[in-house]
């Protein structure tokens, strides 16, 4: 015999008790798109604590839809590795092109993800940073996203960490929210500011992605599309080899700031 009350119990002290072990990490990650899930992946496989706050009920960002909502995606040779990795099925449609299935790429990325022990949160979205007196961000403040969509006034709550990553894609909120609230803040671009995301061009893209991929503002890097919105990187489309590179490379400059 069921009781509904005791099923209720299980979910709310089972998540706030997920809630409260994860207030303070080595690494906050805003956004589950490829970038960001690779990144949870690998930052936490070396034994650092990873978060990861999706602000949508769905993972995976605009890699679900693969183009027009025909979900297939393209991945070129130098992502093929990471794919392969979490034994993702991939069939080559040309040479330098293989075809993998949307749905399948994300819910093993989010599996390895899991896996390797980052804790993700959906439906949670970052509306601040948290700093420390020498104006480095160490943490963000969340809140519901229903709380944020229905325009409620309902104070949010604050998780702190060593370093944030910005993985909102072409929105960047979290560099936006840096350069809006903090008195005469520069970020790592040539201008200082948020230079914006250049027209489609995949092979530039794919390739300056990875040079774009780096600590933006003391304590806040950018991967993915984020990364080429704030530096001026070009548009790449449904090709995501970029996207997995980017994930796994500021996972690398995380791991070495903070492992040595």
């Amino acid at each position: 015999m069921l009781d509904e009350t005791i099923i209720t119990r299980a979910i709310i002290e089972s998540y706030t008790k997920d809630f409260v072990d994860h207030l303070k990490v080595d690494v906050i990650i805003a956004g589950a798109g490829p970038a960001g899930l690779v990144a949870a992946k690998y930052l936490a496989q070396s034994g650092l604590k990873t978060v990861l706050f999706e602000r949508k009920l769905s993972f995976g960002g605009g890699m679900l839809g693969g183009g027009i909502m025909f979900n297939k995606i393209v991945v070129q040779d130098d992502g093929r590795p990471i794919l392969d990795e979490y034994k993702i099925k991939l069939e080559q449609f040309e040479p330098n092109y293989y075809v993998a299935d949307a749905i399948e790429t994300v819910a093993k990325l989010t599996a390895g993800a899991i896996d390797a022990g980052a804790k993700i949160f959906n439906l949670i979205s970052v509306e601040d940073v948290k700093i420390n007196e020498k104006m480095e961000v160490k943490g963000v403040v969340v809140n519901w996203t229903a709380v944020e969509m229905a325009k409620l006034h309902v104070d949010p709550v604050t998780f702190k960490s060593n370093c944030v990553i910005d993985a909102t894609g072409h929105d960047v909120e979290v560099v936006k929210t840096v350069l809006r609230k903090i008195p005469n803040s520069k970020l790592n671009t040539s201008t200082g500011n948020i230079m914006g995301e250049l027209p489609m061009n995949a092979e530039i893209g794919e390739k300056i992605l990875l040079e774009t991929t780096k600590e933006i503002y003391p304590g806040l890097y950018v991967a993915g599309m984020a990364a080429n919105a704030c530096s001026g990187g070009q548009r790449m489309g449904p090709i995501f080899g970029g996207m997995l590179l980017s994930g796994k490379k500021v996972s690398t400059l995380i791991k070495e700031k903070l492992l040595g």
